[in-house]
């Protein structure tokens, strides 16, 4: 019998191209939006304007990386680097009207597929579902800040 440590590690795996099965399949409307990019305006969309800097921490990723990633979202026009008030040496990126338009549009996609997916589920095993995954993402978020959730186990490296 698997511990319930290896069913997690299986079940993450299989989520993880289950996931990306739901991103290209809502993405196949009039709005298409790779996987990075989608992440990237989401969490403008959610946080506001965000630096670059910032947002490669969000996403530990190395900032060469998020780089590449935010001007093919400035090439599509769904957002603009602008200078950051509070310290001028620094951009801001935000969404355009396009962008956020974009990104409701196929959040909304994402959001009605999931609703079906789980539409037999009751609303409990839903709720508890959410509030898992918001407990486990957030003990990741824990071990990345602090890098001590598990002794002698270092943090991930940015990409």
């Amino acid at each position: 019998m698997e511990n319930s440590t290896d069913v997690i590690e299986q079940q993450l795996l299989r989520l993880s191209r289950r996931s990306q099965a739901i991103h290209v399949r809502t993405s196949s409307g009039e709005i298409v939006l790779e996987r990075s990019s989608y992440g990237i305006l989401c969490l403008i969309l959610d946080e506001g304007p965000q630096r670059l800097g910032t947002i490669a921490t969000a996403f530990t990723l190395d900032p060469s990386t998020i780089t590449r990633q935010v001007q093919a979202v400035e090439k599509a026009g769904l957002a603009v680097k602008t200078v950051d008030p509070s310290d001028r040496r620094a951009s801001l990126l935000s969404l355009t009207e396009q962008g956020r338009e974009a990104i409701e549009t196929a959040r909304g996609y994402r959001r009605e597929m999931l609703a079906k997916i789980i539409g037999d589920w009751p609303e409990e095993e839903r709720q508890g579902f959410g509030a898992s995954l918001a407990k486990f993402n957030d003990t990741i978020e824990d071990w990345i800040q602090s890098g001590t959730l598990t002794p002698g186990l270092p943090p991930p490296k940015p990409e």
